[in-house]
C-alpha cells in the first residue's frame, strides 16, 4: 500500500474513537458522532479496496513486462 494511503487510514483509525469518547475531556460523548464512526470505517473500506486494486494494477504491468522479455 502507498505511503499516503497508510496516513489515510492511520486518520480513519484514529477518528473511530473519537466519534465516542471527547478527546478534550476523555469521557463517553453522550449522542456519539455516528457520522464519523460510519464514515471512518466507509474510508478504511474504501482505502482497502483501492490499494488492493492499485497492487493488482502494479503486478499486472510487471508480469506483462517480464513475459515480453522472455520471447
Amino acid at each position: 500500500m502507498d505511503k499516503y494511503l497508510t496516513v489515510l487510514l492511520i486518520f480513519m483509525v484514529v477518528g473511530m474513537p473519537i466519534a465516542f469518547i471527547s478527546p478534550t475531556t476523555g469521557e463517553m460523548r453522550e449522542p456519539p458522532i455516528y457520522v464519523l464512526f460510519y464514515g471512518s470505517i466507509g474510508g478504511i473500506i474504501v482505502i482497502m479496496f483501492y490499494g488492493g486494486y492499485k497492487d493488482k494494477k502494479e503486478r499486472q504491468k510487471i508480469n506483462a513486462k517480464r513475459k515480453r522479455s522472455k520471447k
